[in-house]
């Protein structure tokens, strides 16, 4: 029996994925847990594993289609039934008058509320809409309405089938363009989200002006994430707590960890131990604020952001609190690297419960950051500095770093998070606290 390949669901948040790459093509042969494809969420781009082994077929997704999570974009069959399998159609194809609605069961025509809902509008039996995923959208109908009106006025020429993706079809249909004047890269000729040109950009855009969908210098990593911190900043109450710390103590701690274990042990993995620490203490602050209501985090699961070209994400070290320090900093190179490489795997950014964003390595003293949804808290990390403090009503010059904590005031009070907070700042002046 075929196995589906669908769009997964890579984040909490996520509704859609852009196919970025297919690694195989319809007909190869492909072994399970093997990578097949990349797709873009809206924080990293990710490969894809067979969920069986077997020969690809029935693609119904391109390279630069966003698909619905949860939709199947092509099939695995077995080798012997490999043969029996119908080949893949170009997406958003619709058929001619008369023409049987292939890959469906006959009388069952799958399409969505408004796509059903705008075909009646415009009398259209979507018995001639035929599309690869055997589910009519919107833009089909739209797409198919147009294509009639072209043929009604277009002189007497006859409509011309045109194959090509739902989000090009819209794209096309926004800008004023003729889809089937367009020269499609796609299989079989079909139009696809690269092929329809971009609108002339306009002489001098306005100072203030919000970049638009497919912008240069805008890719949609970088869109969605703005859109992921706005609605963060705009619907989570924040508040922030902020420490500057000693870290005299954890200078001389980084040292002996080097010569001790000879890993390549960081401030940040020190910090991301001590911080799993004062969760556990603080179980607490491992929280998240979901459909109304705080969900207590089982596991400790610490997020660091990383910076790359498309934007922010955010890989997991899962159990940080059960690693011991060779093997936390092991893991947390691993992740930043294939992170800044693109080979994020989907469990690398799954089951985060609390974040890290560190900055010092840029020179910043201190920020704010932006909590990270669902999560309660994010803290933020300035840098290393030598600072003049009072140490026994002496003024004297010692490093010291400022440690601020962004809070989701839903799920989190000031005084468990000051507590929290509290602790992390003891055990950053005295890591030795963390035998006791």
């Amino acid at each position: 029996m075929p196995t589906s390949v669908i769009m997964p669901a890579l984040e909490m948040a996520q509704e859609t994925g852009k196919v970025v790459h297919w690694l195989k093509r319809p007909g190869d042969a492909v072994r399970k847990g093997e990578p097949i494809l990349e797709i873009e969420t809206d924080k990293i781009t990710v490969e894809i594993e067979a969920p069986a082994s077997g020969i690809l077929r029935d693609v119904s997704a391109n390279e630069g289609d966003v698909v619905p999570v949860g939709q199947t974009i092509a099939l695995i069959v077995a080798a012997g039934e490999a043969g029996g399998a119908g080949a893949a159609v170009p997406p958003a194809v619709a058929a001619a008058p008369g023409a049987a609605a292939a890959g469906r069961v006959a009388g069952a025509v799958k399409a969505s509320p408004l796509a059903r809902r705008i075909a009646e509008q415009h009398g259209v039996d979507l018995e001639r809409i035929r599309t690869a995923s055997g589910r009519i959208e919107k833009a089909d109908v739209l797409a198919y309405v147009e294509s009639q009106k072209s043929a009604a006025g277009g002189n007497g020429r006859a409509a011309r089938l045109v194959a090509a993706s739902p989000k090009a079809r819209r794209l096309a249909a926004e800008r004023g363009l003729d889809i089937g004047a367009l020269l499609g890269s796609g299989p079989g000729g079909a139009v696809l989200v690269d092929d329809v040109p971009s609108p002339p950009r306009p002489a001098a855009a306005p100072a203030l002006g919000v970049p638009r969908e497919g912008a240069p210098g805008v890719g949609t990593v970088w869109r969605i994430m703005a859109e992921r911190m706005t609605t963060s900043w705009t619907t989570a109450p924040h508040f922030y707590l902020v420490r500057e710390v000693n870290v005299t103590r954890l200078a001389s701690w980084l040292d002996q960890a080097r010569k001790q274990t000879g890993a390549h042990v960081t401030y940040t993995d020190l910090l991301i131990k001590l911080v799993a620490a004062a969760l556990a203490r603080h179980p607490r602050v491992n929280a998240s604020w979901k459909d109304g209501a705080i969900t207590q985090n089982v596991e400790i699961n610490i997020g660091l952001a990383v910076a790359i070209d498309d934007g922010l994400v955010v890989p997991v070290i899962h159990r940080a609190d059960t690693l011991r320090l060779p093997e936390l900093a092991a893991r947390r190179a691993d992740l930043v690297g294939r992170a800044q490489a693109g080979k994020l795997r989907p469990a690398d950014i799954q089951g985060g419960g609390f974040t890290i964003s560190n900055l010092g390595m840029f020179g910043v003293d201190a920020f704010s950051a932006i909590v990270n949804p669902p999560q309660a808290a994010i803290l933020a990390v300035g840098r290393i500095a030598d600072r003049v403090v009072a140490v026994d009503g002496r003024a004297v010059v010692q490093p010291t770093l400022v440690l601020t904590l962004s809070c989701d005031h839903r799920a989190l009070d000031g005084a468990h998070a000051a507590q929290f907070l509290g602790t992390l700042a003891d055990l950053v002046e005295e890591p030795l606290a963390l035998l006791v």
